[in-house]
């Protein structure tokens, strides 16, 4: 029994795999997946250019990081200019009783900004080129806050929501119904065919992701970073990933069987993912986010340009170690499929009503 049950299982899985892949209603998906790999690889091409300038401006007017850094607050301009000649941009401003200079200079990595009062060096602004922690972060704040809040968001609920109720608008789900299989398996095939869909779209821009954002960097830091924590990072990241789809994904699924308009829970549930940072400890766990972030590797920092009394009202709560996590996704997916296949084998189809 339990190998008929699997063989249908597959048979729905293949059915629906060129169905779910290359549906007209998501098609919008793969620009959500798309969307960030753009964004990192724009990021990267500028630094790549940046960088190159720097380069350019550095040779044209030499000088070595070493005399940079032996710069020091209270310093002339005479004695600036002497000992590290003219900078590659410069800005006078001049006031009947006080004149602002600023000059610039780079050794070709980093960029110097020194602010002189009348002659008298008051300022000293170093702008280094990004590191790879550095870049950890920005990814980070942009993989937990737009890409799994968002973009993998959205995605489940136009590809879950699809699976049975893109086949009511298109008055085709009969033909399933009329079929010699039960409906759990119905389920359960259609289910994994989504998270086969979801996993493999998003997990792949995830990784073009990491790969675009590592453009500007040379060989050796990429080396020193994957020998390091480097692979581990990606593997956690893909991981979140797959589990972001198996957990919207069995909430959607559930919504599109549940509801006529699947739209209303969908937007539910985005205002409740979305308060909870500001939820207390307790009801932090009862959603999905909380799980992803306390599997992710690197923590976001709070959004830096939150308002002051918005920030009064952040909260946090201890994350749960990555077993329990997951353990807590397994346990919502199993459970929100066993109501979903409930109302499934009760499913009765009215093309006049849907």
């Amino acid at each position: 029994m339990i190998s008929q049950w699997l063989s249908q299982i597959g048979l729905v899985i293949r059915l629906e795999m060129r169905k779910t892949f290359f549906s007209r209603r998501g098609l919008w998906v793969y620009l959500l997946a798309l969307a960030p790999v753009l964004i990192f690889l724009g990021h990267s091409l500028s630094e790549i250019s940046n960088r190159k300038e720097r380069q350019a401006m550095n040779a044209a007017h030499p000088v070595s990081t070493e005399t940079l850094r032996s710069i020091q607050r209270g310093a002339t301009l005479e004695e600036v200019v002497e000992k590290v000649g003219q900078p590659f941009a410069k800005m006078e401003f001049h006031r009947p009783r006080a004149s602002f200079d600023i000059y610039q200079y780079t050794d070709g990595e980093s960029v110097y900004v020194f602010g002189f009062q009348n002659d008298r060096l008051e300022n000293i602004d170093r702008r280094d080129r990004d590191t790879i922690p550095k870049d950890s972060l920005i990814f980070a704040s942009v993989f937990q806050f737009f890409y799994l809040r968002l973009a993998i968001f959205f995605g489940c609920v136009g590809v879950f929501t699809n699976l049975f109720r893109g086949e009511m608008l298109d008055k085709s789900l009969h033909f399933y119904l009329l079929t010699p299989i039960r409906r759990e398996i119905l389920t359960v095939g259609k289910f994994l065919a989504g998270l086969i869909a979801t996993v493999t779209i998003f997990c792949t821009s995830t990784f073009l992701q990491l790969a675009a954002l590592s453009l500007h960097f040379t060989g050796s830091e990429i080396s020193e970073y994957l020998a390091g924590p480097g692979w581990g990072h990606v593997a956690s990241y893909l991981g979140v990933t797959a589990a972001a789809c198996l957990g919207y994904g069995s909430i959607f699924l559930a919504a599109g069987l549940l509801f006529k308009n699947p739209i209303i829970p969908a937007a539910t549930v985005l205002v409740w993912e979305g308060m909870n940072m500001f939820l207390p400890a307790a009801l932090k766990k009862v959603s999905v986010i909380f799980y992803l972030q306390s599997l992710s590797p690197v923590v976001a920092p709070p959004d830096a340009t939150l308002p002051a009394f918005q920030r009064l009202l952040l909260t946090s709560a201890e994350p749960v170690s990555g077993a329990w996590a997951v353990l807590g996704l397994i346990t919502l997916t199993v459970v929100v499929l066993a109501v979903a296949a409930r109302k499934a084998r009760k499913l009765e189809i009215n093309y006049s009503t849907d």
